[in-house]
């Protein structure tokens, strides 16, 4: 009675089927090229195409921003947008809706 002579145990005489399972467990855990690691590479890879993307895209807006700034009628909507800014003669009236206050307090 050997050590081999189990029914489930007889196929790992074969000293060549033992090297393939030694070497296919080495290169998926243990080798520099192992699954393991070229996983988590695809995982970064795929988070940093996605910042890329996103990055491109808010490029994109602020290039837009920086065009319609350029001229004096963009600057001129955006002091009177965002800073309320006014010429001497005029008044400035802000309407406020009951939605939009609602928010600023959620954003508080």
């Amino acid at each position: 009675m050997g050590i081999f002579d189990n029914k489930y145990l007889k196929p790992f005489k074969n000293i060549y089927l033992l090297v393939l399972i030694v070497f296919v467990v080495w290169m998926l855990f243990f080798d520099a090229h192992s699954w393991l690691f070229h996983h988590e590479l695809n995982t970064d890879k795929k988070e940093l195409e996605y910042q890329k993307e996103h990055y491109k895209n808010e490029m994109a807006k602020d290039n837009k921003a920086i065009k319609e700034l350029s001229t004096e009628e963009g600057v001129e909507r955006a002091a009177r947008e965002n800073y309320y800014m006014k010429k001497p003669n005029e008044d400035i009236f802000i309407i406020e809706y009951e939605d939009s206050i609602a928010k600023q307090k959620q954003d508080e």
